[in-house]
């Protein structure tokens, strides 16, 4: 059994070299399946390992509340054995059913042509967990809801926005079933973050012979100069992009741009550094998380 570091969080797992991998997150969502396969096509496409990860959530909340005073002291201290007891089984049954779960991924991301794939198990917090990691993740792959969402379609799931603002690292979000992507948008507004986006949809293998599409939405006065830049730096890397300027409302500009050219996946920068004003002005990379239909790439 592996482990990262010496905290024993790993609980069963088998190593890698040192080279970065893409890591997919699986929990039994009904967004598994397309995690472990758009993180197979990122994997095949550049050539790095696949690393399956199976998270198991500890928590604090107590087995059972202080019954002192409610039974007797006996029947209280049989009734905390037995229900410890029942947390040791459950907690068995979910080691188990997460292994069962990364055999059944790693089957299917070999089946999609990755020659190295590797799964482990943690027991900890997810955004922990995937701190600890990041120095060996590429690109983090993850559904934009968890287990806890069933079969929901709406929301985010709870831990998502503190990954993304966590981690520095290329992070895809996933929302629907696998499609290979023949089409992306490149969100650029001359950014920080956008200028990483633009970097990586420049120097990756993973867009070669993908129609690109370069997109602002802002001020005609900006718009010239900023898609002029971006395009230049694609260009030089052999990318002929699509270039548009888009007014409106952010958010419902993208997504509607994306319907009407049939975009399969967009890259973007995500949330600003200052979080006071995401807060009041509304974050676009949440807006867009909620009301785009398509995966996205979001890179800090």
């Amino acid at each position: 059994m592996g482990a990262d570091g010496n905290n024993n969080k790993e609980i069963n797992g088998n190593s890698l070299q040192q080279e970065p991998v893409v890591l997919s997150c699986i929990d039994g969502s009904h967004h598994t399946g397309a995690v472990c396969d758009y993180g197979a096509w990122i994997a095949a496409r550049i050539g790095a390992p696949l690393k399956l990860l199976h998270n198991i959530e500890r928590t604090n909340v107590p087995a059972v509340a202080d019954l002192t005073g409610s039974i007797g002291v006996g029947s209280q201290e049989d009734l905390l054995d037995e229900l410890t007891a029942l947390e040791q089984q459950r907690s068995r049954l979910m080691v188990q059913q997460g292994k069962l779960m990364l055999q059944a991924a790693r089957e299917r991301a070999t089946m999609a042509g990755v020659e190295q794939v590797v799964t482990c198990q943690r027991h900890d917090n997810l955004v922990e967990s995937l701190i600890e990691l990041e120095d060996t993740i590429r690109v983090l792959v993850l559904g934009i809801r968890g287990e806890e969402h069933g079969e929901s379609e709406q929301g985010l799931g709870s831990q998502l926005e503190t990954v993304v603002r966590s981690l520095h690292k290329p992070i895809l979000v996933v929302n629907r079933g696998f499609s290979q992507p023949k089409r992306i948008m490149l969100a650029y507004d001359g950014g920080e973050a956008a200028k990483k986006a633009l970097s990586m949809v420049a120097g990756s293998r993973l867009f070669a012979d993908i129609s690109c599409y370069l997109v602002f939405v802002g001020e005609p006065q900006k718009a010239e100069a900023v898609l002029a830049e971006a395009g230049a730096e694609l260009a030089a890397a052999g990318i002929a992009a699509t270039a548009s300027h888009l007014t409106g409302s952010t958010v419902e500009a993208l997504v509607a741009y994306q319907k009407e050219n049939d975009i399969d996946l967009t890259v973007m920068g995500a949330f600003s550094h200052n979080r006071l004003r995401d807060l009041l002005m509304g974050s676009v990379t949440a807006k867009m998380l909620l009301n785009t239909k398509q995966p996205l790439l979001l890179l800090r």
